[in-house]
C-alpha cells in the first residue's frame, strides 16, 4: 500500500529575468498544465506572464511520518513540492499577489550579478504578508569568473543576509544554484549546479501544512481548458475544505452550477481532494474563455460584495502617507479591482486596546482619520487641532473599502492594497497596505442599508470668543460661527470658557453671528470683572469715534483680556441627519 502524500506548495518569486522559470523546471520531474511558459505570450516575450505550476516529489522524511498504526508496517510516502512559478515583470503584479495566497514556503530567486532588484523587493514584501518561510536561492553562479566565483557568492549572501535582518525572515538559508548554466540558448546537455542541495535544502525546511478539509470548498481557479469529449476542465488550488467525485460546485462569476465528473493532481486520477492540494477538475462543458481565473467553490458560500472592512496594517516599504479618499488597486482573493479608502480607528481612549484579529465590533465607536496614523507620517492639520494624543498610535486601524466593480471573495480573506500605477521603471515599493477582510458588504444600497450602522464620527473643534456681559449668568459671545451659519442647530450644545467656567449655547444674537451662552453655574467674579472692564474701555473709545464699528472695536480689542469660547462635538460620517453628539 503507497505510503501517504503530502503536498507542500512552493512559491517561486523574484525580479524578471532572474531564471525562476529554469529553476523551477530544473527541479521539476512533472509539469503541470500550466507550468513553463507554455503561454503563446510568454514564449514570445521569454517571460512568465501567467502562474505556473510544476511539482516533484522525495521520499517523505522520517521526521514527517505519521506514527505506524497497529498492526501495519509503516508506510514510507512521498513529499511532493508543488512549484508555483510567479511572474516577475512589473505590471503582472497582480499576478503574484494571487499567487502569493496559496504559498506554504517561498523561494526568492536572486540574480547574484545583480543582487536585490525593485521587484524582488516587492516580492520579498509579499512574502512577509503571506508566507512564513523563505529561502534565498542565488542563480546563475555560472556568470561569475571561476576564480573570483566564491568570493562573489560570499559578499552577496552577506547583502542578502543584511537585506533580511529587518524582516520576519532573518537568519533565513541562503544557497547559490546555476539553474541554466550558459542562459536560455545553452543546450540542455548542460547540467544544473546547485540543484540536489536545493532539494536537500528544501526537504529539510519542509514542514506538513496545517490542512483543514471542513468547511465550504474553496477553489482558486488559475488556468482553464476543454477537453473533447469529456468537459470542460478547471486547474488551481484548494484554498479551503475539500471536493469529491460527483459533488456539485459553483463558478460565482458565471454563475451556474456544475457537477464534478473527473478529477486529477498531476495527471493522476483522485476521487477526493482537499485544502493545499493542487487539482484539475472536470465538469461538464461550458466556455473555458469565460473562466480563465477566478474561484470555484461550494454553492451559495461565496458572497459577491460592493465594500468591505478590513483590517489595515501599512506596509513600511510605501513611502508617502495613505490618504483617506484615495483610491489604491485592492488585491481580494483573485481578483484586483479599484477601490476608494476611509481610514479610522479605535476612539483615543482604547489606543491600547489589544486587536481584535478576526473580528469587528459594529457597537463601538472609532474616529476617522484623514491618514493612516504612523510614527512616518504625523496627523493631518484637522487631528492637530483635535484634542486627540497625538504622540500616541493604536495598535490596530481599519479601512472601508469602497470598490468600483463588484467582487466575489470568501470571508476573513487576505487585502493588499497597492498602487500599481506608479512607474514600473521607478525604484520604489507600490505595495501599500495589508489586512484581513472582516465585513463584506452585499447590498448594492450599502450607502443607505448598511453605513448608517457604522459608527464613525469626526471630532470637530470650533473657537470663539466672550464679546460682552449680559449679567451673572449670560454672556454673548461671536467668532463661533460665520454670518450665514443657522445657529439654531447648534442650540443646547456645551461649550468651554478659558477662564474655567462651562456654559451651553442658547440662542442667536442679531444677525452677524453672534450667540448667547448661559452660564448654569454663574460667572467667577474674577471673569465677570474682567469682562467687564473690556466692555466698559470699548465702549470709551466707542464714544470717542476711535473705533468705526462695533465688530472692529471687538476685534482690537486687547488679545489679553479676551476670553476664548471652545466648543468640541462629534459628527459621525454616515449621519445622514448631520447630528451633533457631545460626550456626557
Amino acid at each position: 500500500m503507497a505510503g501517504p502524500r503530502v503536498n507542500v506548495n512552493v512559491g517561486v518569486l523574484g525580479h524578471i529575468d532572474s531564471g525562476k522559470t529554469a529553476l523551477a523546471r530544473a527541479l521539476s520531474t512533472t509539469a503541470s498544465t500550466a507550468a513553463f511558459d507554455k503561454q503563446p505570450q510568454s514564449r514570445e516575450r521569454g517571460i512568465t506572464l501567467d502562474l505556473g505550476f510544476s511539482c516533484f516529489s522525495v521520499p517523505l522524511p522520517a521526521r514527517l511520518r505519521p506514527g505506524p498504526e497497529p498492526d501495519s508496517q509503516p508506510r514510507a510516502g512521498q513529499l511532493q513540492f508543488t512549484l508555483v512559478d510567479c511572474p516577475g515583470h512589473a505590471s503582472l503584479i497582480r499576478t503574484i499577489i494571487g499567487g502569493a495566497q496559496i504559498i506554504d514556503l517561498m523561494m526568492l530567486v536572486i540574480d547574484v550579478t545583480k543582487g536585490m532588484q525593485t521587484q524582488s523587493a516587492e516580492c520579498l514584501v509579499i512574502g512577509q504578508i503571506a508566507c512564513q518561510k523563505l529561502i534565498v536561492v542565488l542563480n546563475k553562479i555560472d556568470l561569475l569568473a571561476e576564480e573570483k566565483r566564491q568570493a562573489a557568492i560570499d559578499k552577496m549572501t552577506k547583502k542578502m543576509q543584511k537585506t533580511l535582518e529587518n524582516t520576519k525572515f532573518r537568519g533565513s538559508p541562503i544557497i547559490p544554484v546555476a539553474a541554466k548554466p550558459g542562459g536560455p540558448e545553452a543546450p540542455e546537455t548542460e547540467t544544473p549546479q546547485g540543484i540536489s542541495e536545493l532539494i536537500e535544502l528544501l526537504t529539510s525546511q519542509a514542514s506538513i501544512p496545517t490542512r483543514d478539509p471542513s468547511g465550504p470548498f474553496l477553489m482558486a481557479v488559475d488556468h482553464c481548458f476543454s477537453i473533447k469529449g469529456q468537459g470542460t476542465v478547471m486547474t488551481g488550488t484548494i484554498l479551503s475544505g475539500s471536493v469529491s467525485l460527483g459533488d456539485n460546485v459553483e463558478i460565482p462569476a458565471l454563475k451556474v452550477v456544475k457537477k464534478v465528473k473527473s478529477m486529477q493532481m498531476f495527471h493522476t486520477p483522485v476521487t477526493s481532494a482537499m485544502q493545499g492540494d493542487r487539482l484539475g477538475i472536470c465538469v461538464t462543458q461550458f466556455d473555458p474563455k469565460l473562466l480563465e481565473r477566478g474561484l470555484v467553490c461550494t454553492p451559495d458560500s461565496l458572497h459577491t460584495i460592493h465594500a468591505a472592512i478590513v483590517s489595515v496594517k501599512k506596509i513600511p516599504y510605501f513611502r508617502g502617507a495613505l490618504q483617506t479618499k484615495a483610491k489604491f488597486h485592492i488585491t481580494v482573493g483573485h481578483e484586483t479591482v479599484m477601490g476608494r479608502v476611509m481610514f479610522f480607528s479605535p476612539a483615543p481612549d482604547q489606543f491600547d486596546c489589544e486587536p481584535l484579529e478576526e473580528t469587528f465590533d459594529f457597537e463601538k465607536e472609532y474616529l476617522y482619520q484623514e491618514q493612516y496614523l504612523s510614527k512616518d507620517s504625523p496627523p493631518a492639520e484637522e487631528d492637530k487641532k483635535s484634542d486627540q494624543p497625538v504622540e500616541k498610535w493604536p495598535k490596530q486601524q481599519w479601512a472601508l473599502l469602497e470598490f468600483e466593480k463588484p467582487v466575489t471573495c470568501p470571508k476573513l480573506c487576505l487585502v493588499i492594497g497597492s498602487k500599481l500605477d506608479t512607474d514600473i521603471h521607478a525604484n520604489t515599493c507600490r505595495l501599500a497596505f495589508h489586512g484581513m477582510m472582516l465585513q463584506g458588504l452585499e447590498d448594492r444600497n450599502y450607502t443607505e442599508t448598511f453605513l448608517p450602522k457604522l459608527k464613525v464620527y469626526k471630532l470637530k473643534h470650533k473657537e470663539g470668543h466672550v464679546e460682552r456681559v449680559i449679567d451673572d449668568y449670560n454672556v454673548i459671545g461671536r467668532s463661533l460661527f460665520k454670518k450665514e451659519t443657522n445657529i439654531q442647530i447648534f442650540v443646547g450644545l456645551k461649550v468651554h470658557l478659558s477662564s474655567g467656567e462651562s456654559g451651553v449655547i442658547e440662542s442667536g444674537f442679531g444677525q452677524s453671528g453672534k450667540f448667547k451662552i448661559r452660564i448654569p453655574a454663574g460667572l467667577h467674579p474674577d471673569t465677570k470683572k474682567l469682562l467687564t472692564t473690556a466692555t466698559t474701555k470699548k465702549r470709551a473709545k466707542a464714544g470717542k469715534g476711535e473705533v468705526a464699528k462695533e465688530d472692529e472695536g471687538a476685534a482690537k480689542a486687547d488679545p489679553a483680556q479676551h476670553i476664548a469660547i471652545s466648543l468640541f462635538f462629534k459628527r459621525y460620517v454616515f449621519d445622514a441627519q448631520k447630528r451633533m453628539v457631545q460626550s456626557p
